[in-house]
């Protein structure tokens, strides 16, 4: 099959599922790149969560806690307070841990150069532990990930270890990196509406186009472009100017992936 046939298949299977997550639906801050990227041919998103404070009440598997075999006692996409979380610790029997998980979004590329683009501008929008993967049956997949998230343990079976002082503290920390990963999220759809207006004008002539394969920005290693996304770029030197180039992960998965 013609490997564009092959994706606009792909597409219009993972389009057509359902929506398993716990809530249902697309979260409100990540609505609009999702339909920006769904309205593109060359992407579909497969999962995505905008962000979210959480508090789970489990067991600990060295520092990671397993979801599947935890109680969820609160979930919310908005700042937190710290009177919702007393509630909900008093429900805790194990040991229950705060947690921000800043955005993740999983999409499939019909080839990798447009992955590469999208991959790009995620980077300079701050989510620098985004990440290619390649399944040999042609499945490109990028998945679009944060490095400031926040886990700490509040209480062991059932028994709260630290002060209420202390839950307000997380949570001053845990509704910052909130408003961090919201500002992130704007960003790097301003930065992907530039950079997708950009490719179009690109593919509309050829000529430019070569030219731009002839100074692109993945070579051995992806280098910054200074062009992606002009102010974008600007904006986020600072929080970024401390961090090791990420360079382009690109994993190849077995014949089944």
């Amino acid at each position: 099959m013609d490997r564009n046939a092959e994706f606009k298949r792909w597409k219009a299977q993972g389009l057509s599922k359902a929506d398993l997550s716990r809530k249902g639906s697309v979260d409100e801050d990540v609505v609009e790149l999702v339909q920006l990227l769904n309205g593109r041919e060359q992407y579909f998103t497969t999962s995505s969560c905008a962000g979210r404070i959480i508090l789970l009440d489990g067991n600990i598997n060295g520092f990671e806690v397993q979801k599947q075999n935890c109680c969820w006692l609160l979930v919310t996409h908005k700042p937190c307070v710290k009177d919702d979380v007393i509630v909900a610790l008093k429900k805790a029997n194990g040991d229950a841990i705060l947690k921000f998980e800043p955005l993740i979004l999983h999409v499939q590329c019909r080839q990798l150069q447009d992955a590469q683009i999208l991959h790009s501008v995620a980077i300079d929008s701050g989510f620098r532990n985004s990440g290619i993967t390649v399944g040999k049956r042609g499945k490109t997949m990028l998945a679009i990930r944060s490095t400031h998230g926040l886990e700490v343990p509040l209480s062991h079976k059932g028994k709260l270890m630290v002060t209420e002082e202390y839950i307000d503290f997380l949570l001053k920390i845990a509704n910052q990196k909130m408003e961090e990963n919201k500002k992130r999220i704007e960003r790097f759809y301003n930065c992907l509406q530039h950079a997708l207006e950009k490719e179009t004008i690109t593919n509309s002539h050829p000529k430019e186009k070569i030219k731009d394969k002839n100074n692109s920005s993945y070579t051995h290693k992806k280098k910054r472009n200074p062009e992606a996304c002009g102010k974008c770029i600007e904006e986020n030197d600072k929080e970024l100017e401390n961090d090791d180039d990420p360079g382009i992960s690109v994993t190849i998965f077995p014949e089944d992936y």
